[in-house]
């Protein structure tokens, strides 16, 4: 049987059509299919390859790492040097009440470890979130994932949980002394880029605070330089209370993370001891790769050079069937008519060697989210194909 007979027959599959694009190798900005094809690629893995696929600095930590040793411990136990000096580094970078990090497998792990913490601190129940909010989707986080037509088949799932809308004044005159916590992204991705207001996003800071509410930030998506600073909530001063990361957090490699202050975490060490735990969250390789891949960013100054990237996708996506084109960064919604129109046109991109998606509650565009390290060059390529895929895709709005 061909693997893609195999990946059909024996792996457990999230779609009905997946792309189905045998991948044979993947270097810098490019993926590469095991019959010859190259792709461009304008999705870095969702946001997971900020500083490309592949790149030197983060193999050769990955070889080190394994040379030394692999997994010995369930999280938590024994000091292992990877998660201890990549916690370190993370925290310099952050302000100082985001002080201690606990290291997960992912990012839907990460949501709930900060859901379980925010119950624990407050001893409060109830959660509110955003309609057209994606946190991942284990059940917890499926809880608060902002659209019934996902969570409705998973049903019952967690109580007192309230959905508002973003950037609303309902969302902040909902938090009381019941919640427990407010999650929200800081840029809602999946919702197709929308940015919240700055002095929304201040209002809801002081709400939380004056009624002893935790507030949750997820970047899972929007961190390590994708909206043009490091950390998506620097563009609007203010701080959370519990941090989410995952995604570019290990440099190619499954690792997420939620961070908050030494004294909220301490709250999972005791009544009840372990209470939160994880085998492989933290995993050395995967730390020792996300650290190689942050000392890159940084070093580099890959994030210096993000926000004129951004403009660049920006000021050449000029087509009369683009409705229009939201972004910040190099996070960047192509709006269409239609989902159709959409799927038909990433369908061409593919043909012409480039590889894109769409959003889950914005099917009707298209995403960009390559690798930071994407040029100028490249861009030009990525846009041009973009809009002549679009020219040739006239699909009706249905």
């Amino acid at each position: 049987m061909t693997n893609r007979q195999l990946f059909l027959q024996h792996q457990a599959q999230t779609s009905p059509a997946p792309v189905g694009v045998e991948i044979s190798s993947a270097s810098g900005n490019y993926l590469y299919d095991t019959d010859g094809h190259k792709y461009l690629d304008l999705i870095g893995g969702i946001s997971v390859c900020n500083i490309g696929h592949r790149h030197p600095a983060v193999v050769n930590a990955i070889k080190q790492q394994a040379d030394q040793y692999l997994h010995v411990m369930v999280y938590g136990e024994l000091v292992q040097s990877p998660q201890a000096q990549y916690a370190r580094l993370l925290t310099s970078y952050l302000p100082d009440s985001l002080n201690c990090v606990y290291f997960t497998n992912s990012g839907s792990e990460a949501t709930e470890g900060a859901l379980k913490l925010a119950r624990r601190v407050t001893g409060r129940s109830e959660i509110i979130c955003c309609n057209n909010s994606y946190h991942g989707s284990t059940m917890g986080a499926l809880s608060v994932m902002g659209d019934e037509y996902w969570r409705n088949a998973f049903r019952p799932l967690l109580p007192g949980v309230w959905h508002h809308r973003y950037n609303s004044p309902g969302l902040i005159e909902a938090v009381n002394t019941n919640t427990a916590c407010v999650i929200i992204e800081t840029i809602q991705a999946e919702a197709g880029v929308l940015v919240p207001d700055a002095a929304w996003l201040q209002q809801l800071r002081d709400r939380c605070t004056a009624t002893g509410t935790l507030l949750i930030f997820d970047e899972i998506q929007c961190g390590f330089g994708r909206t043009g600073t490091l950390w998506g909530f620097e563009h609007y001063n203010v701080v959370p209370d519990i941090l989410l990361l995952g995604k570019a957090l290990g440099g190619g490699m499954p690792l997420g993370a939620f961070i908050a202050s030494h004294g909220l975490m301490q709250a999972l060490t005791a009544n009840p001891v372990l209470g939160h735990i994880t085998t492989f969250g933290g995993h050395p390789v995967c730390c020792a790769a996300g650290m190689a891949g942050m000392q890159v960013l940084l070093t580099e100054k890959i994030t210096e050079t993000v926000t004129e990237k951004g403009l660049l996708f920006i000021s050449q996506l000029q087509h009369s069937r683009i409705k229009a084109v939201r972004g910040i960064g190099l996070l960047i919604a192509v709006e269409l008519d239609s989902q159709a129109q959409v799927m038909a046109v990433l369908q061409e991109c593919l043909k012409a060697g480039l590889f894109s998606d769409w959003f889950l509650f914005a099917p009707e565009c298209i995403r960009i989210a390559p690798p930071l390290t994407i040029t100028a060059e490249e861009i030009a390529h990525a846009c041009n194909i973009l809009t002549t895929c679009i020219e040739k895709c006239e699909v009706s709005n249905t």
